[in-house]
């Protein structure tokens, strides 16, 4: 059987690959477990500095497999609840390692990207979109709500009121609305976009990761956090981060005039 979510590596750069293009990368059972301990297991690697999630084919993810619902649909209410929970368990899973994973996330995006992979989109530290991209919430249109953390990171990168009017409303965005939004970091050319990604993810790669994850975390934590919390967070983190190899070398190498070598820790 094809494997439904494909990892390539590129040096310290881990390229996560949705794997069902004939389906338009829809996410069912197989692939949400594939996903799930894809994503675990790259978190954990530390050889990996940047992750890449990208759709294989011309669409990045158009959400759920519609007809794994309909197939759920005709089993009693307790089996039917049962393949549900386990399918956004797994999502839930996914998202969770690419959110708290401590190496930047960049969503390589091209058309489609609707339903859990509009969420899927929104749960990566960086976006870099095709012109080709096109987003629509989706949930509410197949009379459902929103899985895959979206009800989370929405409403945090364009606020609250957009956040309900993109969930309510679900027009489709295009490229450069999504970039207006602050949905996407950058659009580029169809043809350019693996290239556009990798660049980016080995850029990333090659600085001191160490303070990327810390970074992330802090980030990710400062709409809960009161600013006594933050403030406290911010100086636990700090002073972990100057004891790290990498600051160090980040001293050393501002003194000497010269370019640091960053190893990630």
């Amino acid at each position: 059987m094809t494997a439904k979510v494909l990892v390539e590596r590129q040096g310290a750069v881990a390229r996560i690959v949705l794997n069902a293009p004939e389906a338009l990368n829809a996410i069912g059972p197989d692939m949400a477990r594939e996903f799930s301990r894809v994503a675990a297991e790259v978190a954990e690697d530390p050889a990996v500095r940047c992750v890449i999630v990208t759709g294989a084919g011309p669409h990045f993810m158009a959400g759920g497999d519609i007809r794994c619902f309909a197939e759920w649909l005709e089993l009693p209410p307790a089996e039917r609840d049962a393949h549900l929970g386990a399918l956004i368990a797994d999502v839930s899973a996914a998202v969770n390692s690419l959110r708290t994973m401590a190496k930047p996330v960049i969503g390589a995006v091209r058309g489609a990207a609707a339903g859990f992979g509009f969420s899927l989109m929104c749960a990566c530290d960086l976006v870099i979109a095709s012109d080709t991209t096109n987003c629509k919430l989706a949930y509410c249109q197949i009379a459902a709500s929103p899985d895959g953390g979206g009800s989370h990171t929405l409403p945090r990168l364009v606020g609250v009121r957009k956040a309900m009017e993109i969930a309510l409303l679900d027009e489709r965005i295009d490229a450069a609305r999504a970039l207006e939004l602050g949905l996407v970091s950058k659009v580029v050319a169809d043809a350019a976009l693996e290239d556009e990604a990798m660049a980016l993810a080995q850029r990333l790669a090659g600085q001191a990761t160490g303070a990327f994850g810390r970074t992330k975390r802090l980030f990710n934590a400062s709409l809960e956090n009161d600013l006594a919390t933050q403030l406290e967070a911010e100086r636990k983190a700090f002073v972990a981060g100057a004891a790290s190899q990498d600051f160090a070398e980040a001293v050393a190498a501002f003194l000497g005039r010269r370019k640091p070598e960053f190893r990630g820790n």
